[in-house]
C-alpha cells in the first residue's frame, strides 16, 4: 500500500512543480492563483462535485469535515495572498511548508496518531533545511508578512488533517477531487471577494496566457487530490513532509537551469538539508 502513497506522492510533487514554474512569469496583476482555481472550479471541478454527491458515504462526521477543510482552505488562500503582498514567495513559502511539525502535533493530541522519534527528527532537519531557504530572502518587511504566513501554516495543519480524516468516507479518487473542490470553490470566492473590496474588481486585471492557465487549472486539483489519497496509507505529517520534494526541484531547476544565483550557495545548502530530512524519513519508513 504504501507504493500507492509514494506514486501518488510523486505526481502530486510532478504537477505542482510543473504549474508553478510555468506561471510564475505571469506578474502579480494576473494574480494566477485566481485563474487557476476559477479553471479548476469549472472543468475538473464539475466531475468531482458529481463523484462526491453521488460516490462518497455521506454522514454527519463527512459534512463536519467538508466544513472544517472549506473553511481552512479559504483561510490559507487568503493569509497566503495578504503575505505575498507583504514579502517574497522565496521567503514566505518555506515558512507555510514546515505546517508538518503542526499537522504532527495536532495528529497526537486529537487523533492518537503518534509518530516516531526517528520521524520527529526527520521532520525537523526538513523544516530546517526550509528555514534556511526562508533566511535567504529575509528583509525587513518580512516581519509583517510573517503573522500571515504562520496563519496560513496552522490553516494547512487543520485542512490537511480534516481531509485525512475524510478519505474514510470518500471511496474514489473522484469523490476527492470533489471534496477538494468544494474547498477550493469557497476559497475562490474569498479570494474575489477580497479582490473586489480592495481594488474594485471583480477579476484581475490581466489574463494569463492559455497554456498556462489549462496547465495550472487542471493540475492544482489533481495535485491535492493525490496527496490526499497519500493520507489513506501514510500520516499526514509524513505526506505533508514528502511533498516538500517540490520545493527541492524547484529551488535545483531556478539556480541551474533558471540562472537564478542571488544567494545561492545558501539556498543550495538549505535544498541538500532539506533531502537529508527527507531522506532520513524514507529510510525510516
Amino acid at each position: 500500500m504504501h507504493e500507492q502513497a509514494y506514486l501518488a506522492i510523486g505526481g502530486s510533487v510532478a504537477m505542482h512543480v510543473a504549474w508553478n514554474l510555468l506561471v510564475r512569469h505571469q506578474g502579480a496583476k494576473t494574480n494566477m492563483l485566481w485563474w487557476a482555481l476559477a479553471l479548476h472550479c469549472a472543468t475538473l471541478g464539475l466531475w468531482g462535485l458529481y463523484a462526491l454527491v453521488s460516490e462518497a458515504h455521506w454522514s454527519r462526521e463527512l459534512v463536519v469535515f467538508l466544513l472544517v477543510s472549506a473553511g481552512s482552505n479559504t483561510l490559507y488562500f487568503l493569509a497566503l495572498n495578504r503575505a505575498y503582498e507583504q514579502a517574497p514567495v522565496a521567503l514566505v513559502y518555506p515558512i507555510v511548508r514546515s505546517s508538518p511539525l503542526l499537522i504532527g502535533l495536532w495528529s497526537a493530541l486529537f487523533f492518537g496518531e503518534s509518530l516516531a522519534l526517528s520521524a520527529w527528527g526527520a521532520i525537523l532537519v526538513s523544516v530546517a533545511g526550509l528555514m534556511l531557504l526562508a533566511g535567504t530572502a529575509w528583509r525587513k518587511d518580512g516581519f509583517a508578512a510573517l503573522p500571515l504566513a504562520l496563519a496560513a501554516a496552522l490553516a494547512t495543519s487543520f485542512y490537511s488533517l480534516s481531509d485525512k480524516a475524510a478519505t474514510a468516507y470518500l471511496p474514489t479518487f473522484g469523490s476527492l477531487v470533489g471534496f477538494v473542490t468544494v474547498g477550493y470553490t469557497a476559497s475562490f470566492l474569498a479570494l474575489t471577494l477580497q479582490m473586489r473590496l480592495k481594488q474594485g474588481a471583480w477579476r484581475p486585471e490581466r489574463a494569463p496566457r492559455l497554456s498556462p492557465l489549462l496547465i495550472a487549472g487542471l493540475g492544482i486539483g489533481l495535485a491535492y487530490a493525490l496527496v490526499i489519497h497519500a493520507m489513506r496509507y501514510l500520516p499526514a505529517a509524513v505526506v505533508v513532509t514528502f511533498t516538500n520534494a517540490g520545493i527541492v526541484v524547484a529551488g535545483v531547476l531556478s539556480i541551474f537551469l533558471f540562472q537564478e544565483r542571488t544567494h545561492w550557495r545558501m539556498r543550495l545548502a538549505g535544498i541538500m538539508v532539506i533531502c537529508a530530512g527527507l531522506a532520513l524519513l524514507a529510510v525510516n519508513r
